[in-house]
């Protein structure tokens, strides 16, 4: 256990934001000078509903929506509500814009004694924005501050970026706006996967969604230790859940092969230098990823488009090379830890609790059947049964925490 733990603390000095919200495991935040926004600056930099930043809209939640009942309201007396509309609509949010609304209320009192932040818009429900808004979903607010005092308005975008707001922009003269990411993105921070339509390639020559893979086929993979693609058990899957809905960013190559991965899971990529393990959210366009075409065959391809997508359902197996081969793309089985080498390091011991149930499946074969020879197929594959992150997986993230307690997000 000290070893695992001693391995995660050096591997999460490179952890990144991951594909849920926050800013990720190792990032420190020391004490600095805070800089106000400027008028019609946003941060991060980049359009609101893209990965990085709030991501993609899920849709419109009205009174009658089953998604209505996901939002809460916000009774803190530490902030005011415009609620113009007299419906208590601009109290209801998420529970995460929920708690970020709440952080940034004591900010403002802290910075400004005796005023309050004042919120003039919440959910809306009566389309006032456009299609695409976040606020239809209570995942954005409108915000000033209780004196309506504008010179106060850069430092207040300034003091929402701290509270943890996904995305702010200093957008008029009037207000800032806020908003975060789905709740549903929540689930994505013990690491990265794909949807359940994405298929692989299994030892018996059929292409196989990953909704339909078992535990124990050998699918397409690369051996890092010669590079070349090799077939390799399935020993586990690290994420399963067929239900959830999750954020993925939609990576199309030149020859129009399409591979939907979370943000913060492992790709290979092809540089001059040669092939490295990156982060998914890192990938630009004209980048080379590895891409088989065939069973013994690597070439490169070039990324042409980036684009967020939703899809329903998650799936990470976890084979014995640490790879797989994915809608024909090369990929980690690993996501979070900015290092192949190790987090497969970190994994051993799963690996060696498969080795260990292949010996034990081996050696009953051989008790039971004296006169029959054991074979590879004599381990059966099983269907996954558990739905959700791996025990395994969410103890080292656990164990990171612990060993760095740093700010997080969450």
């Amino acid at each position: 256990m000290r070893l695992c733990a001693l391995i995660l603390f050096v591997g999460t000095v490179s952890v990144v934001e991951s594909c849920g919200p926050g800013r990720g495991v190792g990032r420190r935040r020391g004490s600095r000078k805070l800089t106000p926004l400027v008028f019609k600056q946003h941060v991060p930099n980049v359009p609101e509903n893209t990965l990085t930043a709030s991501g993609v809209a899920e849709g419109r939640i009205d009174r009658n929506d089953t998604r209505f009942n996901d939002l809460v309201p916000n009774y803190n007396d530490d902030i005011n509500f415009k609620d113009e509309e007299g419906t208590g609509a601009d109290r209801l949010m998420t529970q995460r814009c929920k708690e970020k609304l709440n952080t940034l209320a004591i900010s403002v009192m802290n910075m400004w004694p005796g005023v309050k932040l004042f919120v003039t818009e919440g959910w809306d429900e009566e389309r006032y924005h456009t299609p695409d808004s976040l606020h239809y979903e209570g995942r954005a607010v409108d915000i000033t501050t209780s004196d309506r005092d504008r010179s106060k308005y850069g430092m207040l975008a300034r003091l929402a970026v701290e509270a943890g707001f996904d995305w702010v922009y200093y957008e008029s003269r009037s207000h800032i706006h806020c908003s975060v990411k789905l709740e549903s993105a929540q689930g994505a921070k013990y690491g990265g996967c794909f949807p359940g339509e994405s298929t692989v390639l299994t030892s018996t020559g059929v292409h196989r969604k990953l909704s339909d893979l078992q535990i124990g086929e050998k699918i397409l993979s690369r051996d890092p230790s010669t590079t070349e693609l090799t077939f390799s058990e399935v020993i586990l899957f690290l994420d399963y859940d067929a239900s959830q809905k999750r954020e993925f960013l939609e990576i199309t190559l030149a020859s129009n092969r399409t591979l939907v991965i979370t943000p913060n899971h492992l790709v290979q990529k092809d540089t001059l230098e040669g092939y490295r393990t990156v982060f998914a959210q890192s990938i630009q366009l004209g980048d080379n990823l590895l891409v088989s075409v065939s069973n013994n065959k690597i070439v490169r391809d070039r990324v042409i488009k980036l684009s967020a997508t939703l899809r329903t359902g998650v799936y990470a197996p976890l084979t014995r090379t640490g790879t797989l081969v994915v809608n024909d793309v090369v990929v980690s089985c690993y996501a979070t830890v900015d290092s192949q080498w190790l987090a497969h390091w970190v994994f051993w011991p799963l690996r060696w609790a498969w080795n260990v149930k292949k010996g034990v499946g081996r050696a009953w074969y051989v008790v039971s059947r004296p006169f029959g020879a054991w074979s590879e197929q004599s381990l059966e594959v099983t269907k996954q049964s558990d739905t959700g992150v791996h025990w395994y997986a969410k103890l080292l993230y656990s164990t990171a925490q612990y060993l760095i307690p740093t700010h997080l997000s969450n």
